[in-house]
């Protein structure tokens, strides 16, 4: 590979890690709360509630990005923004992909607790902020699937990406949609390039939060 596809690389997959990574981040401080509360609590419409949220976590992409769009168009509510085709609209269109994986993993995890854990905790008379480390440290290994999951889903991801940044040279360019623009114009060099270049960063991230919970399993 020459010297300035290497440089073009090295571009794109910067860019990718800062919007995905933005996404990851905004996923897991929204839906790890969110996981908790709901895998926690017993109330009206809950079943209805964790329903949508298992659909959540099987949403089509392409739909989710359609979804976004309508958002973001120049006529939809949120039109205003003028987010259209920018590196912004590609992380929304992450977050709700990987919001309902962060979820609804989270709230497995907190569900598959012994029942009697927070009785046991409240007896103990642990402040509140103390009971919220304790579970967190009970369910980590729940929350390093979710991440997984939750990174994978937003990695890999075209369609969406695609309908709402538009694959724009040096700003809303990433990976995938390189991998997929440089394919259809018969650059197969660069396309390949790209794609052990996304390969390789995924699995060393799995494998760095597999590290992690093995670690933790110990």
């Amino acid at each position: 590979m020459s010297e300035l596809d290497l440089g073009l690389v090295l571009e794109i997959t910067g860019r990718t890690l800062v919007i995905s990574f933005s996404a990851l981040a905004i996923s897991v401080v929204l839906g790890v709360p969110l996981g908790i509360w709901v895998g926690s609590r017993q109330f009206t419409g809950r079943g209805v509630l964790v329903g949508a949220i298992n659909s959540g976590m099987g949403a089509p992409p392409v739909v989710v990005g359609l979804a976004v769009a309508l958002l973001l168009w120049r006529t939809g509510p949120l039109g205003s923004f003028e987010l259209m085709y920018s590196p912004e609209a590609i992380v929304l269109a992450q977050v709700v992909i990987a919001l309902p994986l962060v979820v609804g993993i989270t709230l497995a995890a907190v569900g598959a607790l012994d029942a009697e854990w927070s009785l046991q905790v409240r007896t103990l008379g642990v402040p509140f902020r103390w009971r919220i480390w304790l579970l967190l440290r009970e369910i980590r290994l729940g929350l390093l699937a979710a991440v997984i999951a939750a990174l994978g889903a937003i990695l890999s991801e075209v369609g969406a990406v695609m309908m709402v940044g538009g694959n724009l040279e040096g700003e809303t360019r990433v990976l995938t949609t390189s991998i997929f623009m440089y394919t259809r114009m018969g650059q197969f060099e660069t396309a390949i390039g790209l794609g052990v270049v996304l390969v390789g960063l995924m699995l060393l991230l799995a494998g760095l939060l597999t590290a992690v919970q093995q670690g933790g399993r110990r």
